[in-house]
C-alpha cells in the first residue's frame, strides 16, 4: 500500500534541485561579496530559548526520545527560525568573534503551522545579520536591505524570478503611535496589525476592541497608520496630520526617514515606506522589512527582518544587530511547481561515453576519467546494449553528448557526429552544466 505524503515537507526532484543548488549558489557569492561569513547552528534549541520571544510557542517542535517518560516534558525543539539560534551562537562564542560580526546563514528551519502555499513546516531560509558588541551603527539598517535587494535583483536576472518589492517600518514609529493612543500593551497591537493581509481591515479592527480593549476610535487610527506609504520622506506629515504625539513615536519617524533617505540616494527605488509592516516577534526593536514578489503577492512576505537591538545579552554585554531573511523554499516551491522555472536536464552529466562491450569496459571508464580531470562531468553508461539503446538512455536523461571508444561524438540533439581531441574538446559552455530555462 502506498504511503501518504507528509504536507508541508516539500522535496525537490533531481532537476528541481539544479535549480535550488544554483539558487543557493547566487545568494552564498553575493552573500561573500559583502564580506558576510558562513556560519551553520544546531537544528535543537532548548525549549525555554524558543519560546521567550514573540508569539511562537503553538508552532515550535517539540523533540522528545521514544523512550523518555510520557509525562515528562520536552527539552528541546526544532528551531523555526535562524534568529534565535544565532542570538545563541553569539553569547556563546563572543569572546573569539570580531564584532561587528557579519554572518550568513542557509539551513532548514521547521514550525507547526497549517501548510499552504508558500508555508511549510520544513522550509529553507537564508539570513544574512550583522552584530556588534554593546552598540551598532545606524548605517546597518540602510546596508542590510540593500545587500538584499541586490540578492533579490540577481535573482530576477539571472533566474527571471519575478521583481520584488521591501518595504520598510520601524518599530519605534508604531509603538510610539500606540503610546501616545494611551495603549499599555503595545505589542498586542502589533501582533493584531500584523495580520492585516490575512484577515482584512474591518476584523483588526475587531480583533483590537474585543481583545485589546481599544476604543473604535483609537482601532481605526491604528488603521489610518498602516494606510500609509511612500518613497520619500513625505510620510512624516501624514503621520503628523493623525494628531499622535509621543517621543518614542518622532523618535522612529527620524530613524524611518534617515533610512528611506539613505536608500534612494545609494539605490533608488529600493525601499517602500509601509507603516502597516509590524512583524509579529517582539525582538525587533528598530527598522522592520517585508518583500514581496510581483504576481506571487499571496505567497506574503519572501523576505523580512528589522533590528534587534536586545536579543542577544549574556548579563554584562548586549550583541544589538541587523538581519534580514530571504524565504528560499517559499520562493522556490511555488515557482517550480507553476513550472516558472527549470532545469535544462536533470543530471549535471555533460557527456556519456559509450560502452562497446563489458569487456572494454574498463576503456571507457578511462575515457571518462581524462574528461573529468579537465572538468567535464562525464557518467559511463550502465550498459553495453546496442549504441541506440545508450543513446535513447542520454537522451531520457537530458545528457547532450555520447563519447565513443574510437573518440567520436555525438551530439544526439542535432545528430551531428565528429572526431574531438580528448585532451583539449570541451562543450560549449551552454551544455557543460545545466541552465535554468524560464517559461
Amino acid at each position: 500500500m502506498a504511503r501518504a505524503k507528509l504536507s508541508g515537507f516539500p522535496e525537490f526532484l533531481p532537476a528541481e534541485r539544479i535549480v535550488e543548488q544554483q539558487v543557493l549558489a547566487a545568494l552564498q557569492d553575493t552573500f561573500e561579496l559583502h564580506g558576510f561569513a558562513s556560519i551553520e547552528t544546531r537544528a535543537f534549541e532548548t525549549i525555554a530559548d524558543l519560546t521567550r520571544k514573540g508569539e511562537i510557542d503553538k508552532e515550535v517542535y517539540a523533540v522528545k526520545r521514544i523512550h523518555a517518560a510520557a509525562d515528562a516534558p520536552a527539552e528541546f525543539g526544532l528551531h523555526f527560525d535562524l534568529t534565535v539560534p544565532f542570538a545563541r551562537y553569539v553569547i556563546e562564542n563572543a569572546g573569539k568573534l570580531d564584532f561587528p560580526f557579519r554572518r550568513y546563514q542557509i539551513q532548514k528551519a521547521w514550525r507547526g503551522e497549517r501548510p499552504q502555499t508558500g508555508r511549510f513546516r520544513e522550509f529553507l531560509q537564508a539570513d544574512i545579520d550583522v552584530v556588534g558588541q554593546g552598540v551598532l551603527a545606524p548605517h546597518h539598517d540602510v546596508e542590510l536591505p540593500l545587500v538584499m535587494g541586490e540578492v533579490l535583483e540577481k535573482l530576477h536576472q539571472d533566474f527571471k524570478v519575478p521583481k520584488a518589492t521591501m518595504r520598510v517600518n520601524n518599530r519605534k514609529l508604531s509603538e510610539g503611535f500606540y503610546r501616545g493612543l494611551e495603549v499599555d500593551e503595545p505589542m498586542a497591537v502589533l501582533q493584531r496589525v500584523d495580520k492585516l493581509d490575512k484577515i482584512g481591515a474591518d476584523a483588526v479592527v475587531e480583533l483590537l476592541i474585543a481583545e485589546v480593549g481599544m476604543s473604535q476610535a483609537a482601532a481605526h487610527a491604528c488603521l489610518q497608520l498602516a494606510s500609509i506609504t511612500g518613497s520619500d520622506a513625505s510620510f512624516v506629515d501624514e503621520v503628523h496630520k493623525l494628531g499622535v504625539s509621543h517621543p518614542l513615536l518622532e523618535e522612529g519617524l527620524d530613524e524611518l526617514a534617515a533610512v528611506v533617505q539613505t536608500a534612494s540616494g545609494l539605490r533608488p527605488g529600493s525601499l517602500v515606506v509601509d507603516l502597516a509592516i509590524a512583524r509579529g516577534l517582539d525582538y525587533y526593536t528598530g527598522s522592520v522589512y517585508e518583500t514581496s514578489m510581483q504576481g506571487f503577492e499571496s505567497l506574503g512576505s519572501i523576505a523580512s527582518g528589522g533590528r534587534y537591538d536586545s536579543l542577544a545579552s549574556d548579563g554584562k554585554n548586549t550583541y544589538p544587530g541587523v538581519g534580514i531573511s530571504i524565504g528560499v523554499s517559499r520562493i522556490l516551491v511555488p515557482l517550480l511547481g507553476a513550472g516558472v522555472l527549470r532545469a535544462s536536464r536533470s543530471v549535471p552529466t555533460a557527456v556519456l561515453v559509450a560502452v562497446d562491450s563489458e569487456a572494454e569496459r574498463a576503456g571507457a571508464i578511462t575515457l571518462a576519467a581524462k574528461l573529468r580531470s579537465r572538468g567535464i562531468p562525464t557518467e559511463v553508461s550502465p550498459t553495453a546494449d546496442k549504441f541506440g539503446k545508450q543513446i535513447r538512455h542520454a537522451d531520457r536523461r537530458g545528457i547532450p553528448y555520447v563519447l565513443f571508444s574510437g573518440g567520436e561524438i555525438k551530439d544526439i540533439r542535432s545528430g551531428e557526429q565528429f572526431k574531438i581531441d580528448l585532451d583539449s574538446w570541451c562543450p560549449p559552455p551552454a551544455d557543460l552544466h545545466p541552465q535554468i530555462i524560464h517559461s
